[in-house]
């Protein structure tokens, strides 16, 4: 439990403070690739010529990253956000653990090794495939299978889901090739590591928010039966599925690996799985799958009994999975808490691609309300299509619901992530990016007009970059061109900063208009408090604020 906040003193307004997330909406760095710039976006420049605004930083150490090489994203930049400090996220904490031996000498390690040398059955990985250290880092898959390999492991299978998001859209090859290599080389007569299937992350596996529990089922029989198309190796399925569909890594069809004609990497009864991202999302239906005694999403033929782990806890709450790695930041005193300790009425919204950001990773990685008499949550469900065929997404809706609720007057605190510069331009269809600009500023001048209308404030922000950067360049700034001379995609998210634009028609003084600079994005929650009229805990990073 929390204290309540006192009053700062200065700021009262009639209406409620409104926290508008532009999700993957950044300052470009180059010209060309910018969609964000390139989009005509008559509202948002409104704001920047009419309001105070400044950059924040959205990667690397200002969201808890290990290094500023280390690109943002939506779940560290909402928990940056919503808790006010940075903590160490997943891709550190990880790396932090195999290198001190922690992981190794863990319970949880030592259950699925000592499972395994018991049975005789096969340890199992499931993950991400990249360096893109968002979901997943190809080292810590490395290191474990070397660890196994000391700890008398004899079987190893590796089901490796192709990214294409966080790294290079066609990238695939680049991973995939040198770690057949590197297994290839740890194999001898005590030890068989192998690729055992794979697909696209967006096609398999990896589903998150419940959205669409069909590619949750196309991962179990690819993973776990086994069935599907065979090829011989992962290198003959990544390039024949290429050729033969077009699709980039993310949207490549699920393979098996056969040999004989005979799936070389089914998970069986005795046998030990570790799904190795460290993310919780894209983590939690893969997880229910494995632990549910009963499953009524999908029917599973069979539920091999196994020793599953998941390399961290993804749900703190419900303590999903039972077991696990490593140990989560332990995230606490998140600015919601102390809004509900102070009697402050809240309300959160987005659709279901974003829903799980503005609640559960705003609240610290929990799942739940503070208190349900002052909080309100609404999930608008997506569309199950590819994102660029309907790049507007659902920004109107969502737009049509805040409008309401602020012309209710019921809300001190309203809170809203349009997905739309996150979710295309993970697409890397710059016309549809350029398209889901639009569109979301139609939105943020409804949006604007109703809460300027309530006497309230405005706070428009985003998570980290993505839009900003639709295209690949080099070290000389140029564009890579494609073999057919157009630019190559970037689908993965930038290193740019993001906006921080404080819309107030009814400021009377009590702050000074020149916000601070060099900030990251941690200090969106002093900042919110700070308007909302009240002291922030004295820990929390600075507001971008400076009250008169």
């Amino acid at each position: 439990m929390v204290e309540a906040l006192k009053r700062n003193g200065k700021i009262d307004r009639k209406g409620p403070v409104v926290l508008v997330i532009m999700d993957g909406v950044g300052f470009g760095k180059y010209k060309e690739g910018d969609a964000v710039a390139a989009a005509m976006t008559k509202h948002l420049d409104g704001l920047y010529a009419k309001y105070p605004w400044t950059r924040l930083k959205a990667h690397g150490l200002a969201v808890g990253l290990p290094s500023d090489a280390d690109m943002g994203n939506s779940e560290v930049g909402h928990n940056a956000m919503g808790c006010g400090r940075v903590f160490h996220q997943g891709a550190a904490l990880v790396s932090e653990s195999i290198a001190s031996g922690r992981m190794f000498q863990g319970r949880t390690w030592t259950n699925l090794v000592e499972n395994v040398r018991k049975t005789g059955g096969t340890l199992h990985f499931i993950g991400l495939l990249s360096d893109g250290n968002v979901h997943s880092h190809i080292d810590h898959l490395k290191a474990m299978i070397q660890q196994a390999k000391k700890d008398g492991v004899r079987k190893v299978r590796v089901h490796a889901l192709l990214d294409g998001r966080d790294v290079g859209e066609m990238s695939a090859l680049d991973y995939f090739d040198p770690f057949a290599e590197f297994l290839a080389s740890l194999s001898d007569d005590t030890f068989d590591a192998k690729i055992a299937s794979g697909g696209g992350r967006m096609v398999i596996t990896m589903d998150r928010y419940n959205a669409n529990w069909e590619m949750v089922h196309k991962g179990w029989q690819t993973h776990v039966l086994g069935e599907g198309r065979q090829f011989p190796n992962a290198h003959d399925a990544i390039v024949t599925l290429r050729e033969e569909t077009g699709a980039i890594d993310q949207d490549l069809p699920p393979f098996v690996i056969a040999e004989n004609g005979k799936p070389i990497g089914t998970i069986e009864d005795g046998d030990s799985v570790i799904l190795f991202n460290f993310r919780g999302d894209r983590a939690l239906e893969i997880t229910k799958a494995f632990e549910a005694d009963e499953l009524s999403e999908f029917d599973r033929v069979r539920h091999p009994k196994v020793e599953y782990a998941g390399m961290m806890e993804y749900d703190g709450d419900l303590h999903v999975p039972h077991q696990y790695l490593v140990d989560p930041p332990s995230i606490d005193r998140t600015m919601a808490e102390y809004l509900c300790a102070s009697g402050v009425r809240q309300f959160s919204i987005s659709e279901t691609q974003k829903f799980g950001h503005v609640t559960y990773f705003f609240n610290g990685n929990k799942t739940g309300k503070f208190d349900e008499k002052l909080e309100e949550y609404v999930e608008i469900p997506s569309d199950i299509v590819p994102f660029e065929q309907r790049p507007w997404m659902k920004c109107a809706e969502i737009a049509d619901r805040v409008i309401q609720e602020v012309e209710s007057g019921k809300w001190d605190f309203i809170k809203l992530n349009f997905p739309n510069g996150d979710m295309v331009g993970h697409t890397g269809v710059f016309e549809a990016v350029v398209c889901s600009m639009e569109a979301m500023d139609l939105q943020i001048g409804r949006i604007w007009e109703a809460v300027s209308k309530a006497g309230g404030i405005m706070v428009v922000t985003a998570d980290h970059g993505n839009a900003d950067d639709m295209f690949e360049h080099g070290k000389d700034g140029s564009v890579k061109l494609r073999a057919d001379g157009e630019p190559k995609s970037k689908t993965s998210h930038s290193l740019n900063p993001v906006p921080c634009i404080i819309c107030d028609d009814a400021y009377a003084g009590e702050y000074s208009k020149e916000l601070r600079e060099g900030l990251g994005i941690s200090s969106i929650a002093t900042t919110c408090i700070t308007l909302l009229g009240f002291e922030p805990p004295a820990d929390y990073d600075p507001s971008v604020v400076t009250l008169n």
